[in-house]
């Protein structure tokens, strides 16, 4: 199993608390250096100068506390002096470090002083509690305020991504807040320029496609006319049909954009959810109503029957009879018994829901039927939900509301 992946907060927090850690250590260790080894020397040379007193003693025959050949000299020590040379040395003793300086005196005798080096061990041993526990203040403290940072810097990120998200499921109107000149502030000022470019996309595209729609109506009418004047036959068959279609799709279009533009009312009575389903799917062959339970609601007829009608015909033609219409109370199922939705088609449905002039089936469409049965659910407080059934078949369930 992946861990939880850390957000931009968690991530800025955890980056100052580990350079503070580095800094802290670093300085720690250079101090401790420094003070050791200026203990050492201040050591050394006060434990030299008495060395020479000692020395300057011994030749005028006055004593002093320094002694003759000690036994306990260091080995090291007795090699240096050889060379008539003045010699510091710390024994390291575990609790128990000494200091010794010697130097060769008249006879080839060794001239020797010791003491204890257990004080700057002791001093130092202080210094570095206290350094670790100014460390680990600072550390804490810097940690914190790179927390506060970090948690500030995730908000104002997450804001953003929230603000995106919401334009990507269609609310244009959201905008995010670009506090301050940094990074961030440019990405929420990127992401509100990027809603300013597709609503003025969207709009120009709703415009347009409305304006084609309306020029289409007129020259569709007037060919709708001229095809009653035609002679019965095949070819008349064929070119009604074809009319019907390209009404039926200029009309699709046209809802698409009433839609878009938000203009479209909302006509509310009471009305029985079976009777609806009836009225949809009337004109419909292969459609089959069944109701289980049913209810009376407060919505838009209209509205429910073209919802119902469009997922009705979308049953029949993208798969395969017998299309079942089940009305349970203020739900209404619709099945058909096809291949039921592609993966790709169904994984669209649940994301960003319905695409118009896309379509997952392989016979063909606009991909208008289900655009429109979502829009005017959105505009009933309806809920649309795409499945495919256990059983086989594509299942559209309509939830109106009760309230």
């Amino acid at each position: 199993m992946r861990p939880p992946a850390l957000n931009v907060g968690a991530k800025v927090a955890l980056a100052v608390a580990v350079a503070a850690v580095c800094v802290a250590g670093a300085i720690g260790v250079l101090v401790h250096r420094i003070t050791a080894d200026e203990q050492l020397a201040t050591a050394r040379s006060g434990l030299d100068q008495e060395l020479r007193s000692a020395a300057e003693e011994l030749a005028v025959g006055r004593r002093s506390g320094a002694e003759i050949d000690p036994r306990g000299l260091p080995g090291p020590v007795a090699r240096a002096v050889r060379d008539d040379v003045r010699v510091t040395y710390l024994q390291d003793g575990g609790e128990h470090p000494v200091l010794w300086a010697a130097t060769r005196v008249s006879g080839g005798k060794v001239l020797a002083l010791s003491r204890s080096y257990a004080p700057e061990e002791r001093s130092l041993a202080s210094l570095d509690r206290t350094l670790l526990a100014t460390g680990a203040a600072a550390t804490v403290l810097v940690s914190l305020m790179g927390l506060v940072l970090g948690v500030r810097m995730g908000r104002r990120a997450t804001a953003a991504a929230r603000t995106a998200e919401r334009i990507a499921d269609g609310d244009l109107d959201a905008r995010a807040r670009p506090d301050g000149r940094d990074e961030i502030a440019r990405l929420a000022a990127s992401v509100n320029a990027m809603a300013d470019a597709l609503g003025a996309r969207l709009e120009a595209e709703r415009l347009v496609t409305a304006d084609i729609a309306h020029e289409l109506r007129t020259p569709v009418a007037g060919m709708s006319t001229a095809v009653g004047l035609l002679p019965p036959g095949r070819a008349s068959e064929l070119v009604a049909g074809s009319v019907y279609k390209l009404r039926g799709l200029v009309e699709d279009v046209l809802e698409v954009a009433r839609m878009d533009s938000e203009v479209a009312a909302v006509e509310t009575e009471q009305r029985e959810v079976s009777a609806m389903a009836r009225r949809a799917v009337a004109g419909l062959d292969g459609v089959e109503v069944r109701v289980a339970a049913d209810a009376i609601v407060d919505t838009d007829p209209r509205r429910v029957e073209r919802v119902l009608a469009n997922l009705a015909a979308n049953a029949l033609w993208h798969g395969a009879p017998p299309v079942e219409v089940e009305v349970d109370g203020p739900i209404v199922r619709v099945r058909d018994h096809g291949p039921g939705f592609p993966s790709d088609l169904l994984t669209v449905l649940h994301t960003s829901g319905p695409q118009r002039f896309r379509t997952g089936s392989r016979t063909g469409g606009t991909g208008l039927g289900l655009t429109i049965a979502t829009g005017q659910a959105r505009l009933l407080g309806a809920r649309l939900t795409f499945r495919n059934h256990p059983d086989g078949g594509a299942e559209t369930e309509l939830r109106l509301p009760t309230e």
